[in-house]
């Protein structure tokens, strides 16, 4: 079974920034495609940024884009999500998922206020 566990979250200034990982474990035999995933208060959880199972192939939606970077080490098996100038409303908790998998973990809390 595998387990997802998120980190690097807390309380930023707008224009700051945060490194988000999540670290996979338990039975992965394959490698595979991932994303970041953020649930703000009162809206649903949305996509982010997805990367391939190997690492060369990202893509975010555009409110992020430009300003979030998602990167893997399959040799530690974690994904990163880079995040720079935040804004408030990037004010979530976020979640990494392994899309092949119905598993979410407990997630990470960012909050960008001054």
């Amino acid at each position: 079974q595998v387990q997802l566990v998120e980190s690097g979250g807390g309380l930023v200034q707008p224009g700051g920034s945060l490194r988000l990982s999540c670290a996979a474990s338990g039975s992965i035999s394959v490698i595979y495609a991932m994303g970041w995933f953020r649930q703000a208060p009162g809206k649903q959880r949305e996509l982010l940024a997805a990367i391939s199972d190997t690492g060369t192939s990202a893509n975010y939606i555009d409110s992020v884009k430009g300003r979030f970077t998602i990167s893997r080490d399959n040799n530690k098996n974690t994904i990163y999500l880079q995040m720079n100038n935040l804004k408030p409303e990037d004010t979530a908790v976020y979640y990494c998922k392994i899309f092949q998998i119905d598993y979410w973990g407990q997630g990470t809390r960012v909050t960008v206020s001054s």
